[in-house]
């Protein structure tokens, strides 16, 4: 039987407002009469100069702006249920989040938990469907990377239990999001690399499943993808190039927006498994993905044939004349594993002081956690996880 797109429905509510000096315009996206509050992490946006931007922009409210500060990298359950009772204790009805995606990411759940009559776990162990509302909110983003600032999409931890969740709900989509590259010039080159390597992650959870008759979507997913093998280097090379700062930041929103996804079987097994891996041993988002793809991508080799050597030659090429099917293949997935290294996320466990005992535990935790099925057919197994880590050790 030929593949067929699947039927699907897009609709993205959010507003983009992008380029430098843009913060300027937050004053007409937020009503006056908001009682807002700023939710963002450290002490970045100060030394950085948008702390200060988003306060004068700002400075038409009718009600002094409240702030929260302190959101970890891994946005954590803890810390963002004291957001939540900031926000009852002092009649907020307005969110901004200023900073990287797990800025945003904690900042939709506070707007869902903060309405939420039960449990605010219960958003992130049963799903976003119980989200029936969700307090309105925009974002200043400062690091791009996870796509968050354009979906509907929220990624927390939590301490205590040592588990990090998911949540979707069209409840939390940012009303807007602000996207100044010029405020990106001063992140650290980790950060950087990181957030080429999760936008290209992304891309490939969407795009390396099975032929679905899907040519726009793919095509879209190989450009964005060729623009961060050429970006991201340069990125590297001219850290000072607002120019490139500028692509990278909007290829990182379009590759998690929803554009690419509609219609075709998606993956997010290589998020699964990173999940844990961050949970587990705090490693960064995008190193975990860097760790777990290209073991994925082994592991998968027969399922994803099609897709694969379609994804060697146009986005790699290695055409049909540049060795067996079998060779383009590896040469692909080992391409991909060279590229991350080259942005400076180590791509083996042994990179970040873990051996095989991280393996043991990555895999007892999806198990205890019911983490099974993965993959775009849903039937990757724990011991299929534990092959694919084997191949990154």
């Amino acid at each position: 039987m030929p593949a067929t797109m699947q039927n699907f429905e897009f609709h993205n509510p959010t507003r983009v407002i992008f380029g430098v000096g843009q913060i300027a315009s937050l004053a007409k996206h937020i009503p006056s009469n908001a009682r807002v509050l700023m939710l963002y992490g450290g002490g970045s946006i100060k030394s950085n100069g948008t702390y200060d931007e988003v306060h004068a922009a700002l400075a038409h409210l009718e009600h002094p702006v409240l702030e929260f500060a302190g959101i970890e990298p891994n946005p954590r359950y803890e810390t963002l249920m004291k957001a939540v009772e900031l926000i009852h204790r002092e009649n907020i009805d307005f969110l901004l989040a200023v900073g990287g995606g797990s800025v945003v990411d904690g900042t939709k759940f506070v707007a869902a938990a903060a309405v939420y009559d039960g449990d605010a776990w219960d958003i992130l162990k049963i799903g976003g469907k119980v989200v029936k509302a969700a307090l309105p909110f925009g974002a200043v983003l400062t690091l791009p990377a996870t796509g968050s600032e354009m979906n509907s999409a929220s990624v927390i931890s939590r301490a205590e239990t040592q588990e990090k969740r998911a949540f979707m709900s069209p409840h939390v989509y940012p009303r807007f999001s602000v996207l100044d590259p010029a405020k990106t010039l001063t992140l650290p080159l980790r950060q950087v690399g990181n957030g080429v390597v999760d936008a290209f992650v992304h891309t490939t959870e969407q795009y390396l499943t099975y032929p679905a008759n899907a040519p726009v979507q793919d095509r879209f997913a190989e450009g964005l993808l060729q623009t961060l093998l050429e970006l991201g280097p340069q990125v590297l090379a001219r850290p000072d190039d607002v120019e490139v700062r500028a692509n990278i930041m909007w290829t990182a929103t379009m590759a998690l927006n929803g554009l690419i996804g509609v219609g075709v079987p998606q993956d997010w097994a290589t998020h699964g498994i990173g999940h844990e891996l961050t949970a587990l041993f705090g490693l960064d988002h995008a190193q975990t993905l860097a760790i777990a793809l290209p073991g994925v991508l082994q592991i998968r080799r027969e399922a994803k044939r099609g897709k694969l050597l379609q994804y060697a030659e146009r986005v790699w090429g290695l055409h049909a004349g540049k060795g067996t099917e079998d060779e383009r293949i590896d040469a692909a997935i080992g391409n991909t594993r060279a590229f991350f290294e080259q942005m400076g996320v180590p791509t083996r466990l042994s990179g970040y002081g873990l051996g095989a005992e991280a393996i043991d535990a990555t895999v007892a935790a999806m198990e205890a956690a019911g983490l099974t099925g993965l993959g775009e057919r849903r039937d990757i197994t724990p011991a299929d996880v534990r092959k694919a880590l084997q191949l990154s050790l």
